[in-house]
């Protein structure tokens, strides 16, 4: 069995993959909103990688802006292999098959360090028919990337636990695992939290392990720092989003209740399948005769599995794909529980029913697979027609489509990823979920693409958005396709006669120079920048904004207008330090002002300069007291460490926010 550990292992992936490469060949789906979401990360990572057409590399920061609300590891590696194979859906999926490729040889190395390579095979077998990660394997989404990256953190942070690991090989081999798996997704934490936690508290303990856990600490902070320092802010926004509001609008069973602790047991046999657990419970029944604490890797993995399970249990949001990092260590328990039901049976019918066990959860797998293959409709969706159509004469031109219906086969994000596909420039954005769209898309729209019949999920104001669309007489009615559920897809472009939009850029200066009145100012600036994001999905505004800013500042540097300008267009995007040095000299242009430093100690606390921040807001407090400036000053200084400021948090942080809802309930012609 030694001698044919890796051919058996190998062999195991080649027949995964050639199932799910003969799916993506025969399934017509076109990828959905996460799945066009993850491609468009992916192509957008490629191109800033310079691997794919119309990329560049244009440096670290401008690399970390296209990973805002989700770490950047998986989207690299899956813009690299989409520069090889190709920017297909079918073509990029090839990167989830080497994804678990590595699933496979971690779950299968743990095994074989447990009790032998027949255990190692056997675990990888039951991933490889696991109808949850069969599922995971054709769908563009994170999660065989996490149980990759989660196994190898979990096995070799246990290897680095046992009682001769304590090396330094393999702490940094451990915290580099660890910190890969952080940076694939946030989710992570939640089977990593507990493993992680355990480390410390035994590395602690012992002399020899203290200054390995330092450094393994230290190496992993400075991996996952520069991701999380460049989008903290959007990455806390993009987490919150995920868990807190999407438990609420799902109705979503929480930790308070029986139905919260059942969610995930109850899917459990749909996930990881019935043959592998009904064998592993009879092992377990078997194995319960003769109890025994689990000891070394069992003990190790009993804890992995169960602290993931509980944090997964707590988290307010339930979604299948958060067990997912669970059933490889699943697998590896269910097949040292099928070894030890076969080791009380004889081996004249033992071995032949485990064969037989084998064959069924395999082809129950395969079954299952091709039952839910899309087969090629009569009528396809005709989004490729439409990105031609809107891409016109010249793809590789930047366009933005607006795009009203929102479905499964056609949504914003799969516009973009076609759109993109082989050095396009047509991205798609979405506007109608509100009435005051109405107004900014009537006056700078250029293209909107319309459907009769389903909408999608999409509000009720969509249709009046629509309405005003058709019957404002600034736009034409380019081209319809039937839709093949019923109703039509309608391209709808600007006249030439039409009005043409006045250019952000030059109302851009005065709503930046608004931010002078403090929060009252703001509302305006945002809800104008997040609508013109929409309008303008390249965001080319931006360049021309620096120009005109940069070009006023040559003739008069004490240009408060452009100054202004260029520290909004810096928070914009995302460049802290940068906002930091314009507000620095606004701040001295305007000493009676207090929004300046406001506006420096929130940046600088964004960009982690702390007790920068919080002596920014001190000394202007001292030039210009107000509730505002000290709420900041102490919660940058507590954020700091500056505990001793605590006491002064608690009384300064709700006067601040009261200010700030005060002015922004006061009428400007009060102010």
């Amino acid at each position: 069995m030694k001698a044919l550990f890796w051919p058996l292992l190998t062999l195991l992936w080649l027949l995964s993959t050639l199932l799910d490469r003969r799916w993506l060949a025969l399934d017509q789906r076109l990828p959905s909103w996460d799945q066009a979401d993850y491609l468009n990360s992916a192509l957008d990572h490629g191109r800033a990688l310079g691997l794919l057409p119309a990329g560049s590399w244009q440096g670290w920061p401008a690399l970390l802006d296209h990973s805002p609300k989700i770490p950047p590891l998986a989207s690299l590696v899956n813009g690299t292999v989409m520069a090889v194979s190709g920017d297909s859906p079918d073509q990029a999926a090839w990167s989830l098959s080497l994804w678990f490729g590595l699933l496979l040889v971690g779950v299968a190395l743990w095994g074989r360090q447990w009790q032998g390579p027949g255990l190692g095979l056997l675990a990888a077998f039951f991933c490889v028919v696991a109808p949850g990660l069969a599922e995971w394997r054709v769908d563009y989404v994170l999660e065989i990337p996490l149980c990759a990256g989660c196994i190898w953190a979990q096995w070799l942070l246990g290897r680095w636990l046992r009682p001769n690991g304590a090396t330094w090989i393999t702490a940094l081999l451990a915290a580099l695992a660890l910190a890969s798996a952080l940076l694939i997704k946030q989710s992570a934490l939640l089977v990593l939290l507990g493993p992680a936690l355990w480390a410390v508290v035994v590395g602690l303990q012992e002399r020899k392990r203290r200054w390995q856990l330092v450094a393994s600490f230290g190496f992993v902070l400075a991996l996952v720092a520069p991701w999380l320092g460049h989008n903290l802010i959007t990455a806390i926004g993009g987490t919150n989003r995920a868990t807190l509001e999407s438990a609420a609008r799902e109705g979503d069973p929480n930790a308070t209740s029986l139905a919260g602790w059942l969610w995930y047991p109850q899917r459990l046999p749909g996930l990881i399948g019935q043959i592998p657990l009904i064998g592993g419970l009879a092992g377990a029944v078997v194995a319960s005769r003769r109890p025994s604490w689990p000891r070394g890797d069992g003990a190790w993995l009993w804890f992995v599995l169960l602290s993931g399970w509980l944090l997964t249990t707590l988290s307010p949001n339930k979604d299948p794909r958060y067990l997912a990092p669970l059933l490889p260590l699943l697998a590896l328990l269910l097949a040292r529980s099928w070894l030890v039901l076969l080791a009380v049976m004889p081996k004249s019918w033992g071995q032949p029913l485990l064969g037989v066990g084998l064959l069924v959860a395999a082809w129950g797998t395969v079954q299952t697979r091709f039952q839910s293959i899309l087969w090629a409709p009569v009528f396809p969706q005709p989004i490729e027609q439409i990105v031609e159509a809107a891409q016109g004469a010249d793809p590789a031109t930047p366009r933005t489509l607006i795009v009203v219906p929102s479905r499964p086969q056609l949504n914003q994000h799969s516009i973009s990823f076609l759109g993109r596909r082989g050095g396009g420039g047509l991205v798609g954005r979405q506007l109608g979920s509100s009435s005051a769209d109405i107004q900014p898309a009537l006056e700078q729209a250029q293209q909107v693409l319309l459907a009769t019949g389903d909408q999608g999920s999409v509000r009720r104001s969509a249709e009046q958005f629509s309405q005003a669309i058709r019957s404002s007489g600034s736009f034409a009615l380019q081209q319809q396709w039937e839709r093949p559920e019923g109703g039509t897809y309608e391209l709808w472009a600007r006249r030439p006669e039409a009005s043409q939009p006045v250019p952000f850029e030059q109302r851009f200066p005065q709503l930046a120079a608004g931010l002078a009145l403090g929060p009252a100012g703001l509302d305006p600036v945002f809800a104008a920048v997040g609508v013109e994001h929409q309008l303008d999905g390249h965001r080319l505004y931006q360049q021309r904004v620096e120009q005109q800013a940069t070009a006023a500042l040559a003739a008069d540097p004490n240009d408060r207008q452009a100054l202004w300008s260029l520290a909004l267009l810096k928070v914009l995007q995302n460049r802290p330090l940068e906002a930091d040095h314009w507000f620095e000299r606004l701040q001295k242009l305007e000493p009676k002002s207090a929004w300046p430093a406001a506006y420096r100690a929130v940046v600088l606390t964004a960009a982690g300069r702390l007790w920068q921040a919080s002596a920014v807001a001190d000394q202007a407090q001292g030039l210009n007291p107000t509730p505002v400036l000290e709420g900041l000053g102490d919660l940058s200084g507590v954020l700091g460490g500056q505990l001793w400021r605590l006491p002064a948090a608690s009384r300064s942080l709700p006067a601040a926010t009261q200010a700030v809802e005060q002015q922004l309930k006061t009428p400007e012609s009060a102010r």
